[in-house]
């Protein structure tokens, strides 16, 4: 997944691209002193649904927010369909965003406005299109979500499932080239998760999207992805398709999918002897 595919010409568009529309280059990034990214060098195929996956404080989020551009890389690059992301003007950086759709965890519905004007925000905020249209494009996105009888309710009379539905087809108004997912699975009961995992995969092969989920969901993003990735401390520490993941004989992987208590991700938090604390020492 990380290989550099050859560039190809669009005939159409008359520019070169890559097969990756999304790429990481060598980068590195920290919060103060705590170094989150190290070195990080990864393509996001074109039309391909991809899971980023690792334990908390491992950089997951981070990777949506660098492609986002909410924050820059202080070492390599974030490419987004070929053009850095870290070089893009204001302008141009907002034009980007409008080409990607974002399912925020838990949601984060307006709530103060009804499911119909949430789905219509993203629409009113970029494009300039009669009221009549702006309708049946937000219809026809809830519909996608089997949502459209409910577009007249507001977020406090939905379920957390039906909440995350409506999200979707927000994250999705725009017809997007890339879908990011932060813990979409989070929260849900397994029959609202399951209609969750069946959207995410239909949408991204109906809309030709490229789709990544960042999740610790196992069982059910292994369902439904291309690739899966690793992240450890930073860093790449395993990727390929759910099978060869599954087969996997590195430690971390292997910890991670059949939830070990113990392994590379240690039970215990570093600490002297045990006597030493308790004052028991020679």
């Amino acid at each position: 997944m990380s290989a550099r595919m050859p560039a190809r010409h669009d005939k159409l568009k008359g520019k070169v691209q890559t097969r990756q529309l999304v790429e990481f280059d060598g980068v590195d990034f920290s919060y103060g002193a705590n170094s989150v990214l190290r070195n990080l060098s990864i393509g996001f195929p074109r039309g391909k649904l991809v899971a980023i996956m690792g334990g908390s404080g491992s950089g997951k989020t981070t990777l949506l927010r660098l492609i986002g551009g909410q924050i820059k890389a202080h070492k390599g690059g974030v490419r987004f369909d070929g053009e850095e992301v870290s070089s893009m003007s204001h302008a141009r950086l907002y034009a980007a965003r409008r080409r990607m759709g974002m399912l925020f965890q838990f949601g984060a519905l307006f709530t103060d406005l009804s499911v119909f004007e949430n789905v219509a925000f993203p629409i009113r905020e970029h494009l300039r299109l009669p009221e009549a249209m702006v309708k049946d494009l937000v219809l026809m996105k809830l519909h996608a979500v089997g949502l459209r009888g409910a577009h007249k309710l507001k977020p406090a009379e939905l379920s957390g499932g039906m909440a995350r539905r409506v999200a979707l087809a927000r994250a999705i108004a725009l017809d997007p080239q890339l879908i990011m997912y932060d813990e979409p699975f989070t929260g849900l009961d397994p029959i609202s998760m399951a209609v969750i995992a069946n959207l995410i995969r239909r949408l991204n092969s109906a809309l030709g999207a490229t789709s990544i989920v960042v999740t610790h969901d196992v069982a059910e993003s292994f369902k439904i992805v291309d690739y899966v990735c690793f992240l450890s401390r930073g860093e790449i520490v395993a990727q390929g398709t759910p099978e060869q993941m599954r087969t996997s004989n590195e430690p971390y992987v292997r910890q991670f999918v059949e939830g070990h208590i113990d392994g590379p991700v240690r039970f215990h938090y570093p600490a002297g002897a045990y006597e030493t604390d308790l004052g028991l020492g020679g």
